[in-house]
């Protein structure tokens, strides 16, 4: 993997129901569609992040990786719980060069040869932790752009919460306008791209998002016991992907894994 980076933008619950309607204020969006290729990826498996992160970056199926929940019997469940190799250890052991950045699939979010302290456990949930989750990810994934590692992984989580409270409103829109803003920086104004570059890149949801109810699996119960919480949308089955330079067919979220290895083997020392 010495020629380039593979580079894996992860944007939890960013959904095509909001970014193709909206493509004139989504700027950078539109330039990734332009230049690499986009499609709709239809989940399988039940759109529980936890799960779908977890396989995404194993390779495995829920049956196999077994981890369903971050919460079990009461407890929280830790990144040596889930018995199954990720591509980072992966890689590791083959002597790349990896970072993984916010990985959301247990809480707080999993970093790997990054020192990364999560906003908010993981959870953001109002306004100031959102902008701050922006922000502080976007710095460090510059950061570590220029450090040139093999493999890097890095995800947003905001969307995710912003959605589950305000679906169906403008300010979901702006929020999607603001990460649009990153993306540029990151992709585009890092020269990333650039044809002298011979990087790949993915950038992908874990799954989509709808109204609440109108989900075929309830990943979230509508109200709190003190009935403080009241969602407005809910995880859906479609998620996101666009990819650029990629030259692996990707069906599901585990195709992730093994687009990396591709390029792994392509690249060897």
């Amino acid at each position: 993997m010495s020629k380039g980076i593979f580079f894996v933008l992860g944007i939890d619950a960013a959904t095509w129901s909001i970014v193709t309607p909206n493509l004139h204020k989504l700027r950078n969006f539109k330039r990734l569609i332009e230049v690499g290729k986009s499609k709709e990826l239809i989940l399988k498996e039940k759109p529980i992040s936890a799960s779908v992160w977890c396989g995404m970056f194993s390779g495995k199926l829920p049956e196999e990786h077994k981890h369903g929940s971050y919460v079990v019997n009461g407890e929280i469940v830790k990144r040596e719980d889930i018995k199954v190799d990720f591509i980072w250890d992966v890689l590791e052991r083959e002597g790349k060069k990896v970072k993984a950045l916010n990985v959301p699939f247990v809480v707080p979010p999993y970093s790997f040869g990054v020192n990364f302290k999560p906003i908010g456990f993981g959870l953001p949930t109002n306004e100031k932790e959102w902008e701050e989750e922006l922000e502080r990810v976007t710095e460090k994934t510059k950061l570590l752009i220029e450090e040139k590692p093999d493999l890097l992984i890095a995800v947003y989580t905001l969307l995710d919460r912003i959605q589950h409270f305000h679906w169906g409103e403008d300010y979901v829109v702006e929020w999607y306008r603001k990460m649009d803003e990153k993306i540029g920086e990151l992709i585009f104004d890092t020269g990333f791209l650039d044809v002298e570059e011979d990087n790949e890149l993915i950038v992908i949801s874990d799954h989509g998002f709808c109204s609440f109810g109108e989900a075929k699996v309830q990943t979230l119960p509508e109200h709190t016991k003190e009935g403080k919480l009241n969602l407005k949308g809910d995880h859906h089955e479609n998620a996101l992907l666009i990819t650029v330079n990629v030259n692996y067919e990707m069906k599901r979220p585990q195709d992730v894994f093994y687009a990396i290895n591709f390029f792994a083997s392509k690249n060897l020392y």
